[in-house]
């Protein structure tokens, strides 16, 4: 059934907006037809030359108008248009979420309108062509009605035909009247069918659109996880060199240290942009299952990743108490040999008074 109504009736311009009614009671109010934003879209039935408006909220029409002529789409603010129905006996009432939206549909409803006007006039004009004698004929008829005598008599038979002639026109207008609501509700059932399956096909697209952004943030992760590993590797590598420089001289220490803190925060700085990036993509992110997973597996890396940083960060502190140590051993021990060496030029001072005065012992 769906492919030939996408054959017979082609959607020409859809927007999404929030559905009214008027209220029947007071004809005042504005009842809502939608509790959210829903599709409203222009159909053309290239079969019956018409032009329809329709939404549907779930599996229910909310709005299926079909345009005519005498229609006027009316802006009554600067998001909120309106037009009436007289078929369905109500008005209709659209809510946009912006100006540029309620002016689209305004002009395509325009649109619409005159291309009814111009499809109701070819209509008759193909009418008139294929019934010339139309207007003649009913005036001859009119005229051999008036001048032949009515239909009466006063024996039984005359009136058993009458009564019968008009049963015969009870039932087929009875008949009648039973093959258009047969029809109307045929034409509902598929009316609702199709903007069903277009509702699911807008569904489908988003839902794949979604699916696709979450896929390109899952391979970003991966890359940042990479990058975070290549980071992790090399600050252990400056890690190991730095427990290697123990021994060397302090300046060269303290520059290895700095270089190493520069990096640390470099790195910190680098961690607390992608976790932006990544709590910004978590918002996106539509809730599958296997995208889910993927994103617990990436928080785990980070996890490790922290946990990681966090030993270095306790390397790099004991380090620097390591090299503090070694400072203040080194500075005792200049402390020790500049005392020995006070000693020492004590004791070079008594040796040479020791000295003159042996040397006065010899003279005298």
């Amino acid at each position: 059934m769906y492919p030939l109504h996408r054959e017979r009736e082609q959607p020409i311009f859809s927007a999404r907006a929030h559905v009214f009614q008027i209220d029947p009671a007071t004809k005042r109010n504005w009842l809502p037809a939608s509790k959210h934003a829903v599709t409203v879209s222009f159909f053309y039935d290239a079969s019956r030359n018409v032009y329809r408006i329709i939404s549907v909220g779930g599996t229910k029409a909310i709005i299926n108008s079909t345009v005519t002529p005498n229609m006027t789409f009316t802006k009554t603010s600067q998001k909120f248009g309106q037009w009436a129905d007289s078929r369905a006996n109500t008005v209709y009432g659209l809510g946009f979420s912006t100006e540029q939206q309620l002016q689209q549909f305004a002009e395509q409803f325009k649109e619409v309108k005159e291309a009814a006007r111009l499809a109701r006039e070819k209509s008759q004009e193909r009418y008139e062509l294929a019934n010339p004698a139309l207007n003649i004929a009913a005036p001859q008829e009119l005229s051999d009605e008036r001048h032949s005598p009515p239909l009466l008599s006063v024996n039984g038979p005359g009136e058993e035909k009458l009564f019968r002639s008009k049963s015969a026109e009870v039932e087929l207008t009875v008949e009648k009247e039973r093959v258009k609501k047969m029809l109307s509700e045929g034409s509902m059932c598929e009316i609702n069918l199709e903007a069903e399956l277009f509702t699911l096909q807008d569904s489908n697209a988003k839902l794949v659109a979604a699916l696709q952004e979450a896929n390109g943030s899952v391979e970003q992760w991966k890359q940042q996880l990479a990058e975070y590993q290549v980071e992790t590797d090399r600050l252990r590598e400056q890690v190991a060199e730095l427990e290697a420089q123990l021994g060397h001289p302090a300046a060269a220490a303290h520059t290895d240290k700095e270089e190493l803190s520069r990096s640390l925060e470099e790195l910190e700085a680098l961690l607390s942009a992608k976790d932006q990036e990544i709590h910004s993509l978590q918002s996106k992110k539509t809730d599958v299952g296997e995208l889910t997973r993927e994103r617990e597996e990436a928080i785990q890396r980070l996890q490790e990743l922290e946990r990681r940083n966090t030993e270095l960060e306790s390397q790099i502190a004991s380090t620097e108490k390591t090299l503090a140590s070694s400072r203040e051993e080194q500075k005792k021990a200049e402390v020790d040999v500049r005392h020995f060496l006070e000693a020492l030029d004590v004791k070079i001072c008594d040796l040479n008074d020791l000295r003159q005065s042996l040397a006065n012992l010899v003279d005298k």
